[in-house]
């Protein structure tokens, strides 16, 4: 049955990137419940107070989508790149709220205690410190930072990353494991300084 769905999601987004509105507007119904996932275990990570709700990640997701009209491998692509762009628009929102929660270029006042502002502030450089390092381990090993977003934040098996890479299963693993003990590694140091 999922095999038959995935597909079904396969087939629409080729008939869409050939120009058929009739696909789009057949798909939708079809990734919304799967976007909605991808945009509740995104939010799962963010602090309770996050401003920003899932049904709006998913739907400005889904706009940035739409608009990019990309050509769609299948649906384990169009996963994928979702998860990017759900990632893209939290670090976006993160650099906003922290830019100004910090005064947006005011000097910054010196206390000795933190204020609740800081403290809610964490969540958000928390991502900016995982969006900095999953930058840095993309100029080293871009594969590596791919398999960390299909993975993590696509929510994509071995199998359906090794789709959309287009490389085995065990070497996804085997890049997943190595990628998750670099990126311990390097938050790790980051937050030593």
């Amino acid at each position: 049955m999922a095999q038959d769905s995935s597909a079904q999601v396969t087939q629409l987004l080729h008939d869409w990137n050939r120009g058929d509105q009739r696909a789009l507007d057949a798909l939708t119904p079809l990734i919304y419940d799967e976007l909605r996932r991808l945009a509740r275990g995104y939010m799962s990570r963010e602090r309770v107070n996050h401003t920003l709700q899932s049904t709006a990640l998913v739907h400005e997701a889904y706009i940035r989508m739409v608009d990019q009209r990309a050509d769609w491998k299948s649906r384990a692509h169009f996963f994928a790149i979702a998860a990017k762009m759900m990632r893209r628009i939290l670090v976006d929102h993160a650099k906003r709220t922290h830019a100004a929660k910090r005064g947006a270029g005011q000097a910054a006042l010196s206390l000795e205690l933190e204020d609740s502002a800081t403290v809610a502030a964490r969540p958000q450089r928390q991502m900016l410190e995982l969006d900095a390092a999953l930058l840095a381990l993309e100029r080293e090993d871009p594969e590596r930072s791919q398999i960390v977003e299909l993975r993590f934040f696509g929510g994509l098996s071995n199998e359906e990353s090794s789709q959309v890479l287009g490389i085995s299963s065990a070497t996804v693993q085997r890049k997943w494991t190595g990628a998750k003990a670099w990126l311990y590694h390097e938050l790790s140091r980051r937050e030593t300084r």
